[in-house]
């Protein structure tokens, strides 16, 4: 007579909100974990805006180093009208970012669509690839200003040259990353598809797109981001409005919290696009990372 000995049924994995197992001693595990990351943040925020202050005291010259108060100042100042004076050059903070903005979307969205373009063909067509990939490459490589100045002697100094600059500065992320994703498609999807018939823009438009789509994000993220880092040279002339021509019209006149706040001003507001990519590709893409 044999007795079998059962084990004692496991005890069920904690779950997430989203139905997985949570992992023991995890400092971002939910109930808590986004109430600590923004508390995390702020302490850095804290702690950040403290060593400034310190060093600001420290070196006592404003030029150098402006204190978080001053920097504030200008704020309300470049916000509001003070004694008959209308913001920073006639133009309120906000007027100068908003221009800043536009220029930055119209530059990117032309170097973003001419990116997709140049990325497909690079990635279906070899020898198109073999003759492009280069010049991409070697624009890619180029600074802003190495070819602003030709613009302005092509365009003026109006603001042609700016979105040109721009979209220059955003294609090359766009084209890349598109090329490799297209290449990188599964290939037992796009013989599946050619069995059934599909033809080659059949396959590229409902096969490679759709499965280069995460990969494809990423880049127009990274052109948007080089873009917007080149806001600054692209308004070095007559940048007036504008945030990039608010920081270099303060900078001539040694204004170091204007240049400050126009700093602060271009990352938040580049985070904030960013946030809006994300959150974009989030919905558009909710494929991303399964299998």
């Amino acid at each position: 007579m044999t007795t079998s000995v059962s084990s004692p049924p496991a005890a069920p994995a904690p779950e997430t909100s989203i139905g997985g197992p949570a992992r023991p001693g995890n400092p971002l595990a939910p109930r808590g974990g986004r109430r600590r990351r923004i508390l995390l943040r702020l302490l850095a925020l804290a702690v950040l805006a403290a060593l400034w202050e310190i060093a600001a005291r420290v070196t006592r010259n404003p030029t150098f180093i402006p204190s978080p108060g001053a920097v504030w100042h200008q704020l309300i100042q470049t916000s509001t009208v003070h004694d008959g004076l209308r913001g920073y050059s006639g133009h309120l903070l906000v007027e100068h970012l908003g221009i800043s903005l536009r220029r930055i979307l119209i530059g990117s969205a032309i170097g973003v669509g001419a990116g997709l373009i140049i990325g497909v063909v690079m990635g279906t067509v070899g020898w198109i690839r073999v003759v492009t990939e280069p010049v991409v490459t070697f624009v890619r490589a180029l600074p802003p200003l190495a070819y602003f100045s030709l613009f302005i002697i092509w365009f003026g100094i109006d603001e042609t040259p700016k979105l040109w600059l721009l979209a220059i500065a955003a294609m090359p992320p766009v084209a890349v990353a598109t090329a490799s994703a297209v290449q990188s498609a599964p290939t037992g999807l796009i013989e599946a598809a050619r069995a059934l018939g599909a033809g080659r823009w059949q396959v590229t438009r409902d096969v490679v797109l759709p499965s280069s789509l995460p990969e494809i994000f990423t880049g127009i993220r990274l052109a948007v981001g080089v873009a917007y880092s080149s806001v600054v040279a692209a308004e070095t002339i007559n940048g007036v409005p504008g945030i990039g021509g608010m920081v270099r019209d303060a900078q001539r006149y040694s204004q170091t919290d204007v240049v400050v706040l126009g700093l602060f001003a271009i990352g938040l507001s580049g985070l904030l696009i960013d946030a809006l990519l994300r959150t974009a590709e989030n919905r558009l893409i909710p494929w991303r990372g399964r299998a």
